[in-house]
C-alpha cells in the first residue's frame, strides 16, 4: 500500500469552495456548508444550516419535515471525507473519492428539522493507509441528534485519472 503523508499547515476553517475542491458532491448531495475546529488528520466540526428549501423534506414527510437519518450520517462522512482530503500530502482530491466501508452504532436521538444548524463533529479513531475510522455525532443547539462510528477508505477513481467520465 503507497505511503500516506499528512499535512501539517494549519487552516481551521474550510468554506464551501474549498470543500467543493476537496469533495466530489453537488447540489443536492452536498450536505455540508463549511468546515471548522480543523485539526489535521485528527477532527473537526462540519456546519450544516438545515432549510426548508431542501429537497429531501418534500417527502419525508409533508406536514412534519424531519431530516432523514440517512442523511445525517452521509453529511458526517462529507465532513471526514473533507477532513481526510485536507490532511493528506500528495494526494489529489480530483483523482480520488472516499467510500464508505462501514456503518456501526448508528443512533438517532432527536429530529433536525427545517431552521436547525448542524454542527457535526468527527473525530478519528484509527488511521492504517487509505482506511480511516472516524466517530461523528451530530448537535443541534447543543443537544445530540445523532451519531455512529464508521470506516471509510480513500480510493484511485480510474474513471477521473483516465479522463472518463462515469
Amino acid at each position: 500500500m503507497d505511503q500516506v503523508n499528512v499535512k501539517t499547515d494549519t487552516v481551521t476553517t474550510i468554506d464551501i469552495a474549498g470543500i467543493m475542491k476537496k469533495i466530489p458532491h453537488r447540489y443536492p448531495m452536498l450536505l455540508i456548508d463549511r468546515v471548522v475546529d480543523v485539526v489535521k488528520a485528527e477532527s473537526c466540526t462540519g456546519i450544516k444550516n438545515v432549510s426548508v428549501n431542501e429537497p429531501f423534506f418534500q417527502g419525508h414527510f409533508p406536514g412534519h419535515p424531519i431530516m432523514p437519518g440517512v442523511l445525517i450520517i452521509e453529511a458526517m462522512a462529507q465532513t471526514a471525507a473533507t477532513l481526510v482530503v485536507d490532511s493528506l500530502d500528495g494526494i489529489d482530491a480530483k483523482s480520488h473519492i472516499v467510500y464508505f466501508m462501514t456503518i456501526e452504532n448508528a443512533r438517532f436521538r432527536k429530529p433536525v428539522v427545517p431552521g436547525d444548524q448542524l454542527h457535526i463533529k468527527v473525530k478519528k479513531e484509527r488511521q492504517r493507509g487509505h482506511v480511516w475510522k472516524f466517530r461523528g455525532e451530530a448537535f443541534v443547539d447543543g443537544v445530540l441528534c445523532a451519531e455512529a462510528v464508521y470506516t471509510a477508505m480513500l480510493v484511485p477513481d480510474a474513471d477521473r485519472e483516465s479522463g472518463h467520465a462515469g
